[in-house]
């Protein structure tokens, strides 16, 4: 009697492997995941906003009229990104730094001419700049979400290119971190969360990427000289020492004001119990708890849903996590592989950071939670990244395989995605500005057999699907 437990497991193990070991396994992971939190996401923000928008509008679907007007751009630029080849990704990097950079300096511009009063309002022409955002006419982005899609194309390209140097501070130094280390100042300049989620997905990167720990051990004083520069900052920027000191003083001798939004959101999960008390009823929504549609949306879904809302929602994006660190380790060259490990450093720090804030494991930064929250550029931003990593995992090599023994119909080639190439299609993209260095592999025998071992740590000495040995690099 006590076997057939412990049979019935193994049988349910196997089944699970054997779904996971399908060719396309991690396309379907992958887009059923973000699916369902893009659907779950739609939901809580309207039930999070209706109260406000029917108070100033009138109307309770404004607001969510508006999120999923942009959660439907995000889907195009999701369908338009999963169509799209490896080399055009390479090939976007650095335009899309190059136009990052100029939207966080006239940004920054702006609002300094403002503070030290010599714009009498931070507009130049049609251009306006608000906080973190750039209004130009009627359309609203926030540059420093952009920043972040561009620094994983650019960042991937550049470590792909230098093989087996990146065990070398030097070869790091130009242009790598001289240019990451300019886009921290112009976003660290007004946008302390985002600047977090730039540190963790750049050292997610590098560690892919198999840089050595010195050099981590390097950057780890740099970053804390810099972050402790940036939370002593005094006037408007103080804030940020304040959300610290708040954080440390919370449950103790901690003034009500600086600690209300973050006893409000547990008020609103000790409210919730196990099952919530329901679907938009929460209480703290109506103006109890501050950017209740924003940063702090788990905890409306925490008093609505319970612990079991919650749980769902850290199920999905644990499996999506997942999908995308094993589309990472699957896909055969290094710019995927890179690409792959960026996107979900960004995402996975940025889930941790909302949710760390939510809970007071973690300050307060004011990063939305991926796929959740309410925001514009964030979600189109988002959903693109999903659109290239779907590109990637139709790439992996049995995926592909796959897909060429039994290609789908040509309507459906034409109004989905084309068949992946199968092998390597990206190649080092063109230098600005000069000839394609040669790959590392064309140097082969040049280097020390240390060097030569020294490579992606996501596919170092394993096989890959379909008993094909990746390249070492």
């Amino acid at each position: 009697m006590s076997t057939a437990p412990a049979a019935r497991r193994g049988i349910g193990l196997a089944a699970l492997r054997g779904l996971l070991a399908r060719p396309l396994a991690s396309y379907y992971l992958l887009v059923s995941s973000a699916g369902l939190l893009l659907v779950i996401g739609l939901t809580m923000v309207f039930s999070a906003t209706s109260v406000k928008a029917y108070a100033t509008d009138g109307n309770p679907f404004a607001l969510i009229g508006r999120q999923a007007l942009y959660a439907l751009v995000g889907l195009l630029g999701f369908w338009i990104a999963q169509r799209l080849p490896g080399r055009t990704f390479r090939v976007l990097g650095f335009p899309f730094m190059v136009l990052s950079f100029a939207a966080l300096a006239l940004l920054d511009t702006l609002l300094a001419l403002k503070a030290f009063h010599l714009l009498a309002a931070p507009r130049l022409g049609p251009v306006f700049a608000d906080a973190l955002w750039l209004h130009i006419g009627p359309v609203q982005v926030q540059p420093a979400e952009f920043a972040k899609l561009s620094l994983v194309l650019w960042a991937a390209d550049v470590l792909a290119r230098k093989g087996a140097a990146v065990v070398h501070w030097r070869a790091l130094t130009r242009p790598l971190f001289l240019a990451v280390a300019a886009l921290f100042v112009l976003i660290g300049y007004n946008d302390f969360g985002s600047l977090v989620v730039l540190l963790g997905l750049f050292v997610g990167m590098l560690w892919a990427a198999g840089v050595r720990g010195r050099v981590f051990g390097g950057m780890a004083v740099l970053a804390g000289l810099g972050l402790a520069a940036l939370l002593a900052l005094p006037g408007k920027s103080g804030y940020r020492l304040e959300r610290l000191t708040s954080y440390l003083s919370v449950g103790g001798a901690c003034d009500p004001n600086d600690c209300y939004q973050a006893n409000q959101a547990r008020y609103a999960l000790a409210d919730g119990g196990w099952f919530g008390v329901g679907l938009g009823d929460a209480s703290l929504k109506w103006g109890w708890l501050p950017a209740g549609e924003n940063d702090f949306i788990f905890a409306i879904i925490g008093e609505e849903l319970g612990v079991v809302g919650c749980t769902v929602v850290l199920v999905l994006l644990g499996v999506f996590a997942y999908t995308g660190l094993r589309i990472a380790r699957r896909v055969a060259d290094p710019f995927r592989r890179l690409a792959a490990a960026g996107a979900m450093s960004w995402l996975i720090v940025q889930a941790v950071i909302n949710l760390g804030g939510v809970v007071g494991l973690l300050p307060i930064t004011g990063v939305p939670l991926p796929f959740i929250s309410d925001g514009g550029s964030a979600l189109v931003v988002t959903l693109v990244a999903v659109g290239m990593l779907a590109s990637f995992a139709r790439t992996e090599p049995d995926a592909a395989r796959a897909l060429h023994a039994r290609p789908p119909a040509r309507w459906a080639r034409l109004l989905w995605a084309p068949l992946p190439p199968i092998g390597d299609d990206t190649g080092p993209a063109p230098r600005p500005g000069g000839a394609a260095r040669r790959p590392p592999a064309a140097r082969a025998g040049s280097g020390s057999p240390r060097r030569e071992r020294a490579g992606a740590r996501t596919g170092r000495g394993r096989s890959g699907p379909g008993g094909e040995r990746r390249d070492r690099r």
